[in-house]
């Protein structure tokens, strides 16, 4: 593996963010409620997006917001998607971009970061555990609300 890099979502890499691909099952848990209810108020300016490459190649794709006006907490400082190409997935792209946000969150002055994940047996819980969220509570839908105290 060579050495992961973050670089700014762009015309020149967004073609193939879009075509990184899901391990079979995972596409359910893409977008939770919650994220599609905030996502109709979301300032695209509050909005960080980045790719991670491996040389020249695009692994994945890390979205987060920093919106200090946010209607609920968790919207604050949130890690809204992470998604690692299925090849790729288990050799720490994931915990890269998830530690990349952190490190922004960090810089901005936040103390947390919030995820929001939807149950299910391929669901990404266990990813989100082992990097650190702890689960808070639970949104109006059902879905559970995570945060990395940093």
């Amino acid at each position: 593996m060579a050495e992961l890099r973050l670089e700014e979502l762009s015309a020149s890499n967004i073609v193939a963010a879009n075509a990184l691909s899901l391990k079979p099952g995972q596409e359910q848990f893409i977008t939770p409620v919650s994220y599609s209810a905030a996502a109709a108020v979301n300032d695209p300016a509050t909005t960080w997006q980045r790719v991670v490459t491996d040389g020249d190649d695009v692994v994945g794709f890390v979205m987060g917001s920093f919106d200090a006006n946010a209607e609920h907490e968790e919207f604050t400082s949130i890690l809204w998607r992470i998604n690692v190409d299925a090849d790729d997935q288990g050799r720490g792209i994931g915990t890269f971009a998830v530690q990349a946000l952190a490190d922004e969150a960090r810089a901005r002055g936040k103390a947390r970061l919030f995820v929001i994940w939807e149950q299910g047996e391929l669901g990404p819980e266990a990813f989100f555990v082992r990097s650190g969220f702890k689960p808070i509570g639970e949104t109006q839908y059902g879905e559970t609300i995570g945060a990395l105290d940093l």
